[in-house]
């Protein structure tokens, strides 16, 4: 038996706030799982630190399954982001245990790779249309053969996706929410022009994607995907809330468009409907948001059944701790699509040291036992909290509208 004899939360903020769960073990190894909920940190940390880590001592940290029922339904509140975000932490970093204690990257206890590297796609933006094209171009020069392309939009002071700094984008920006402009009508002209400037200055040997971060009707969605079907997106992301899944069937009735959902989905259960009727091609759920790895492999079992591919966030918020577990993950997942990758700064590079690395638009998840990431706990203290909020948005007319 590999006793669990101790756990604890470190929370630190070399740029942005990040929440990292380390469990110790009698045999001297530890395993670490990344518990950020970006906006609501605490929350996460206050339920690993008040709720879950005291019935953790003295369990055996091999039994992963039996220790995620544990935590899901001895919970009696199941879902949510805040419980699926703790358990994430708990199941992340008992699986670093795991293939630490094998002397195995994690990718290999899981069944082994199954490709050679991890395509993932960047993220281009900028003011303008041109602004956003040069950076692409940018993009494509670094290697990345997928690109997300978002732009400003005329006539709105600013626009989801477009950030101060190009490579780390943090949408965190104030201690109390600031508040955002939104109008469709203004928007939905612009991103046809992009992709037909993309297109032209960047070739169709690269694949495009475009988010929309729910902010879209169904018709209106449907009316987009159609637009942009001459220049073949790989994938339109986010393009309504997906609260109601069958809103998903309108949008399918009006283009060939693949769709992309799910970064903020917590279980199984948010997106049953949608993989089942095949009403999306990728599902974008995450190790530290989905319940873990355990939980992630049961979605992208159920998708496989339906011919939708994984295609997991991998924004700054999530920590290099989830992107190394994504990796592992990503290596072996049959129906692989992509994944997505922010660059963290050079401050959390130096917080939590990790084996992955990237070559040729592909990540790789290294050969370290584990995940192949690690935290510097004395950094990590340099870097104390700070309160930061995500915006909120407002149309025109002062109507409160999805962010």
């Amino acid at each position: 038996m590999l006793k669990i004899t101790d756990a604890r939360v470190i929370i630190t903020c070399p740029g942005r706030n990040f929440v990292t769960l380390k469990i110790e073990t009698s045999a001297g190894i530890h395993g670490i799982g990344d518990a950020t909920l970006n906006g609501r940190e605490l929350a996460v940390a206050s339920y690993l630190t008040d709720h879950v880590l005291p019935t953790l001592i003295g369990r055996d940290a091999q039994s992963i399954e039996d220790i995620w029922q544990y935590l899901y339904k001895g919970a009696y509140w199941r879902r949510g982001p805040v419980t699926m975000a703790a358990i994430a932490a708990v199941d992340t970093a008992l699986w670093d245990i795991k293939a630490k204690q094998a002397g195995l990257p994690l990718y290999q206890l899981l069944g082994g790779a199954s490709r050679t590297g991890v395509m993932v796609y960047g993220h281009a933006n900028g003011g303008t249309l041109e602004e956003t094209i040069a950076e692409a171009v940018r993009y494509q020069a670094m290697g990345y053969k997928a690109i997300r392309l978002q732009s400003g939009v005329p006539g709105l002071a600013s626009t989801y996706g477009v950030s101060r700094d190009k490579l780390f984008y943090e949408p965190a920006d104030a201690r109390l929410p600031t508040e955002n402009v939104w109008s469709t009508h203004k928007y939905l002209p612009t991103v046809p022009k992009l992709f037909e400037a993309a297109r032209e200055a960047l070739g169709w040997d690269v694949h495009l994607l475009h988010d929309v971060h729910h902010r879209l009707t169904p018709i209106e969605a449907g009316r987009l995907g159609k637009d942009l079907e001459p220049y073949r997106p790989f994938w339109l992301e986010d393009a309504t809330p997906a609260e109601n899944q069958a809103a998903f069937r309108l949008i399918r009735q009006h283009t060939t468009t693949p769709l992309a959902v799910g970064e903020i989905f917590n279980t199984i259960w948010d997106c049953k409907q949608l993989i089942e009727e095949q009403l999306i091609d990728y599902i974008r759920a995450t190790v530290v948001h989905a319940g873990g790895i355990t939980h992630l492999r049961r979605i992208a079992s159920l998708a496989d059944l339906y011919g939708v591919k994984t295609g997991s966030h991998g924004a700054t918020d999530n920590s290099p701790v989830c992107m190394g577990a994504a990796l592992h993950f990503d290596l072996w997942v049959p129906n692989f699509g992509i994944q997505e990758y922010m660059r963290h700064t050079p401050e959390t590079d130096a917080v939590f040291p990790h084996a992955y690395s990237f070559e040729g638009g592909d990540l790789h998840p290294g050969e370290a036992p584990g995940h192949g990431v690690d935290i510097d706990e004395a950094l990590a203290a340099t870097f104390p909290y700070r309160p930061a909020s995500l915006p909120v948005n407002r149309l025109e007319d002062g109507t409160l509208f999805n962010w």
